[in-house]
């Protein structure tokens, strides 16, 4: 009876190689048969030993190629060429898939007899193999081998090129593919290339959902073994690569990798279009998305795009809001068990890390280290993107939102969302009106820590950030930044859509919701709605009848901050800002520039049409139309088209008769904002256009304009029913009442009724005696400047 099959050896009689199987069977007896035929003990002996000289005659003559380099078989596929008979057949399964080696427990095939093997331990469980130094035990003797290299630090493959070193042979020949740029392995589904054959696999894991490699100690999964290994470190805290030049340490080599790079300035990676240079290769991918607009990462709740899976990953939490960790004092939950143990934190007021130059006590390191930057100025936290640094990482992570377009931090009462947390929590007051940092000077009370520290400034007067140029001092450093800019001119922020600039980017958001249309601001009380939430509030102060601006020299109150400013200039008769060059003086910075314009008689915008030139880009903008010819803003009232929307705007009032624009000092209304302006500088009495052929001065350009007319008798102004000219638009609308018998302007005190505003400030003066027009030679007074003029031609007569 037959008990078992040895195979013996594999040889090739003629060409010396282990080709051909040989096999030896015994019986129960302990006889060999072989091919039916019994052998004596000598026979089998003989045939052995034969066998096994022939065995160890192959194995030098297969030592000796591996030192010469000889490789004399040759594949027909590809051309590679080996030293063995045996390999080559090998090899030739990769072209062919063939596997015929089968695991019987789980019917997975091998290509090699010898995987076959190694795969069957991971059903037995045997690991044979242990590791004396620290007991670790392997399936396979040359994983030990392996691994006895981490014990020792060996890498005996040294790449040729870059004289990299490696602990394995197989290392050493991926590394080389980095060098020549080849990929051969292809996944068929999404065509992508890869160096590694471990690599394509974790990577068809992504198609196929798969994710093999399980944790032990949280149960979590991943898709590949390298992302396991770096989990991992999550539990074990263990951080082994570190930083020569600063000691830092971090869990992942391609950290460290990244890390260097901030030592040493390097940015390998360019991106072809416009030439701007990244450390790491992802922030490159993430920037070329900026270029060709591609959202790869497509939510199937809602159908948002993102660039970066990673945003994709936040933004699906917002649907399903899962929050596990929930907080036994207060009931708060969390996303995550880290967020909830350092909530943990503000119920027990455990803060261990104290910095040792102000006193002041932190919970959390992140923040002490962050801290420890505003005393140091240090911010090492950089974008790739746009090169901004920060001192906090959380803010570095902030502000990459703003590239990515992603709004992770959802409102829960307006469902709003937004790039920051602290942006939302900023909301979160404005819902519940909640102002937690008050001052201990005032009692005033603010919604933000930074609000009230600005305030408290204001209480000291303390102001240490100075103008170089023009001596004006700021209580931060941003708003002397802003400042500079009104000096150099500098505008670097530009719309897209209509070119316009300006100095500051929270002055672009608040311009591109004129384009978009967007009023986020809403009156509970009427419904009217605004772009900015200060014009909200100073619109709920005519509902509420609130002046909180209160003068100090008369007690006038007034809503705005602003008007209070220029109530003070009535008192103190100031007016800083003064012209070089003809020692007039404006209250208003914008007044004075316009001033420049005069004297300098500079025009940098001029139009490409008809080299007309301006002084302003606005007056260009408005020139342009009429070349244009197109009126696109048409009144659904009244069917009048008009070429700028803000005409419109303007226009509309005159249906509605609205007036929002209220004169705190005399309670005029005014339907435009600049219409108010040019009303204030009657007030304080300033004139700062002055009339260049008999210096006359006007409170308004528009006034000059009209005076100018009377110069050069210039009548532009046409009645269409006598067709009569005027030199003012005014005196056209007061001749229009003498057609249509209007008479709008009415005396509140006998009930006389004027076609002109100006017949009805005459006869006002009948009622209170004021004679404003005094003779310089009689010092006779009159009501009316024309009864003055008259009167004096009665000295002229009397004069011989």
């Amino acid at each position: 009876m037959k008990i078992a099959s040895e195979t013996v050896c594999k040889i090739d009689e003629d060409k010396n190689t282990t080709d051909i199987e040989i096999k030896l069977e015994k019986d129960v007896i302990g006889c060999y048969t072989f091919e039916g035929t019994v052998l004596s003990n000598d026979q089998s002996s003989e045939l052995i030993s034969r066998l096994n000289s022939k065995k160890r005659s192959n194995i030098r003559k297969n030592y000796s190629k591996a030192h010469t380099g000889e490789k004399p078989y040759k594949c027909d596929l590809c051309d590679k060429v080996f030293s063995l008979k045996a390999n080559l057949k090998i090899h030739m399964n990769t072209h062919t898939r063939e596997k015929q080696y089968k695991c019987d427990l789980c019917d997975k095939v091998f290509s090699q007899k010898f995987n076959l093997g190694s795969h069957m331990t991971t059903h037995t469980g045997e690991k044979s193999f242990i590791c004396d130094l620290c007991d670790k035990a392997f399936f396979q003797k040359v994983n030990l081998v392996h691994h006895m290299t981490t014990h020792t630090g060996e890498k005996p493959y040294i790449c040729d090129l870059c004289d990299k070193a490696f602990s394995r042979k197989s290392y050493l020949k991926n590394h080389m593919k980095t060098h020549i740029g080849e990929k051969p392995y292809k996944c068929d589904l999404c065509h992508k290339l890869f160096s590694q054959k471990g690599h394509l696999k974790s990577h068809i894991n992504t198609h196929t959902g798969e994710k093999p490699y399980k944790c032990d100690l949280c149960d979590k999964v991943f898709s590949s073994k390298a992302s396991l290994k770096i989990h991992k470190n999550t539990h074990t805290r263990e951080k082994q690569y570190k930083c020569d030049l600063c000691d830092k340490v971090v869990s992942q080599k391609v950290n460290l990798v990244g890390h260097m790079t901030t030592h040493t300035g390097e940015k390998s990676f360019i991106c072809s279009l416009c030439d701007k240079a990244f450390s790491q290769k992802v922030n490159l991918v993430v920037h070329m998305t900026i270029h060709t607009g591609e959202k790869p990462y497509i939510c199937d709740l809602c159908d948002k795009a993102f660039y970066q899976k990673s945003s994709l990953k936040k933004h699906l939490k917002t649907h399903n809001r899962k929050k596990l960790y929930k907080c036994d004092n207060c009931d708060k939950a969390f996303s995550r068990k880290s967020y909830l143990n350092n909530h943990m934190k503000t119920h027990i007021e455990e803060k261990p890390y104290k910095c040792d130059l102000c006193d002041k006590m932190f919970s959390l390191k992140a923040s002490f280290k962050g801290h420890m930057n505003t005393h140091t100025e240090e911010k090492p936290h950089k974008c790739d993107l746009c090169d901004k640094v920060f001192s906090y990482k959380v803010r570095l992570k902030g502000h990459m939102n703003t590239h990515t377009g992603e709004k992770p931090y959802i409102c829960d009462l307006c469902n709003k969302s937004y790039t920051q947390r602290s942006t939302l929590r900023d909301q979160m007051k404005k819902h519940t009106r909640e102002k937690p940092y008050k001052c201990d000077l005032c009692d005033k009370a603010f919604d933000r820590k930074i609000h009230l520290i600005y305030h408290k400034e204001s209480h000291t007067r303390e102001r240490p950030y100075k103008c170089d140029i023009c001596d004006k001092a700021f209580y931060q450093e941003s708003n002397l930044k802003n400042h500079l800019r009104t000096h150099n001119r500098k505008k670097p922020y530009e719309c897209d859509i209509c070119d316009k600039a300006f100095t500051q980017g929270f002055y672009l958001k608040i311009h591109m919701k004129i384009h978009t249309g967007e009023m986020p601001y809403k009156c509970d009380f009427c419904n009217k709605a605004f772009i900015r939430e200060s014009n909200l509030k100073n619109h709920l102060r005519t509902h509420n009848k609130k002046k909180p601006y209160e003068c100090d020299i008369c007690d006038k109150a007034f809503t705005q901050g602003f008007n209070l400013n220029i109530h003070m200039k009535t008192h103190t008769g100031e007016n800083p800002y003064k012209c070089g060059l003809c020692d007039n003086v404006f209250f208003q910075k914008i007044n004075l520039v316009d001033h420049m314009t005069t004297h300098t008689g500079e025009k940098f915008f001029i139009c490409d049409l008809c080299d007309k030139a301006f002084s302003q880009k606005r007056y260009l903008k408005n020139h342009m139309t009429t070349h244009i010819g197109k009126n696109s803003f048409i009144c659904d009232l009244c069917d009048k088209a008009f070429s700028q929307k803000v005409n419109l705007v303007d226009h509309m009032t005159t249906h509605t008769g609205e007036k929002s624009f209220i004169c705190d000092l005399c309670n005029k209304a005014f339907s435009r904002r600049r219409y108010l302006n040019a009303h204030m500088a009657t007030h304080i009495g300033e004139k700062p256009y002055k009339c260049d052929l008999c210096y006359k001065l006007f409170s308004q350009k528009g006034h000059l304009k009209s005076h100018m007319n009377t110069h050069t008798g210039e009548k532009p102004y046409k009645c269409d029913l006598c067709y009569k000219l005027f030199s003012q638009k005014g005196h056209l609308k007061s001749h229009m009442n003498t057609h249509t018998r209007e008479k709008p302007y009415k005396c509140g005190l006998c009930n006389k009724a004027f076609s002109r505003k100006g017949d009805l400030k005459p006869h006002m003066r009948t009622h209170t005696g004021k004679k404003p027009y005094k003779c310089d030679l009689c010092d006779k007074a009159f009501s009316v400047n024309s009864n003055l003029k008259r009167h004096k031609k009665l000295h002229t007569i009397k004069m011989p």
